[in-house]
């Protein structure tokens, strides 16, 4: 199968002798893991790659787009050899062609709950995008149309009341990200998981998954941090840990301002909670063998990393290609196991779920806006909107829950009434 290396890109330029051609480096910085896919026959995707340096040194998107774009072809290039198809196979049935098929792949995959709607639409912008660059560079050379294009005109008013119109181009392999109109949806459209199915969960990782994404997954549920920030904790976040007085609970400081730093959305500096007993797991894995061993094959740069692969590398923050493989058979082992809560569970659902329980938990204890203030600093979030969402989420829920149970007893008196009546 086809696999996602990263790489140190260094820049070099051609030295012209009287006699000779040379190359030296240039003064430009290097590119750190720089995203490069090699087929299962261990030849690399030239065009792709290609396409991965230009975009990280020609355009304005930093190199965590360029890995997010290169994580969609990758994926894409795993589904052509699993179909032993080229990506150059345009014939003349447009059925039969690469792209089309692609594309019912992932609706397919979509509807069975395997990725989610957004993940879909980006999937397919992104091929697509990447095939009109190889087109535009005559890399491809396709004797039919590859897709039909489409556009659009859509009117758009500024705050002084002036309106002007824009004229989008679209295609016809494109999926549209058909959103859910729900008051039951939080960040990022996720739901939450129950507390049974938290413990399903958590069960069948302890037994079927990497004892490092058994504890994402305890970190995730247990104190709603980001598979980004997740991945890249480090010892002395742990060692550097604050109690809260009176509680069972300890925090943790990550972002751009703690020290060592964490990733996080947005660069927001923050305390997140965490339970005592979490904490001490953590830390008694942080001097394991096992992960000292692979402290051993990291490099200097990551060995502070809590978590690191086999081989020493780090897990590359949301894009992670090893955590979303693991993801993957763990979610299959679920399905296999009958176990219904992985259907649709993705690691971010771990967010949302400890964001809704500690918020029922803190309207218990405090004022709306209390908990709103209280939720809002353990989930670093950015915007108070965004907590708003799970105070209406749990409002809608129980008044659904309420108007169903009414409606169930109406039918069930109903269903007493004797026929004459």
């Amino acid at each position: 199968m086809a696999t996602l290396e990263f790489i140190r890109y260094q820049h070099q330029k051609v030295e012209l002798g009287v006699d000779s051609i040379g190359w030296n480096k240039s003064r430009k910085n290097p590119i750190p893991k720089l995203p490069q896919i090699i087929w299962e026959n261990n030849l690399p995707w030239s065009e792709a790659n290609i396409w991965a340096l230009e975009q990280s040194t020609t355009s304005a998107k930093n190199i965590k787009t360029v890995r997010s774009s290169m994580s969609h072809i990758y994926a894409y290039a795993k589904w052509l050899e699993s179909e032993s198809i080229s990506w150059r196979h345009f014939p003349e049935r447009e059925s039969e062609r690469c792209l089309t098929l692609f594309r019912g792949a992932l609706i397919n995959a979509r509807n069975n709950g395997d990725i989610a709607p957004s993940t879909t639409s980006q999937r397919m912008a992104t091929v697509i995008r990447f095939y009109k660059w190889m087109d535009k560079m005559n890399l491809i050379d396709s004797e039919r149309p590859m897709w039909k294009e489409r556009f659009f005109k859509v009117k758009i008013k500024t705050s002084f009341g002036l309106e002007h119109t824009l004229r989008i181009v679209s295609t016809d392999l494109a999926i549209p990200n058909r959103k859910i109109i729900s008051s039951l949806q939080l960040e990022d459209g996720l739901l939450p998981v129950s507390l049974a199915a938290i413990k399903k969960i958590i069960n069948l990782a302890n037994t079927s998954a990497s004892q490092e994404l058994e504890l994402m997954l305890k970190i995730g549920f247990f104190t709603g941090l980001r598979l980004g920030s997740i991945t890249d904790l480090k010892v002395g976040t742990l060692e550097n840990a604050t109690h809260m007085v009176n509680t069972g609970w300890k925090q943790l400081s990550v972002g751009p301002g703690a020290r060592p730093p964490v990733a996080t959305k947005f660069s927001v500096t923050g305390k997140v909670l965490i339970p005592q007993d979490l904490l001490s797991s953590l830390k008694n894995y942080s001097t394991s063998t096992r992960r000292l061993k692979r402290q051993a094959l990291a490099s200097l740069e990551n060995q502070n990393l809590l978590f690191l692969t086999r081989y020493g590398n780090s897990y590359n923050g949301d894009d992670s290609r090893a955590v979303n493989v693991e993801m993957s058979r763990l979610r299959s082992k679920g399905k296999k196991e009958g176990l219904t809560v992985f259907r649709g569970f993705h690691f971010h659902r771990t967010r949302a779920t400890f964001a809704t329980e500690l918020m029922k938990v803190a309207l218990n204890f405090m004022t709306v806006d209390e908990s709103i203030q209280f939720v809002r600093e353990a989930c670093l979030h950015k915007n108070e909107s965004t907590t708003m969402q799970y105070i209406k989420f749990i409002e809608s829920k129980e008044a659904m829950s309420d108007t169903a149970d009414a409606f169930t007893n109406l039918f069930m008196g109903l269903g007493g009434i004797d026929k004459d009546d």
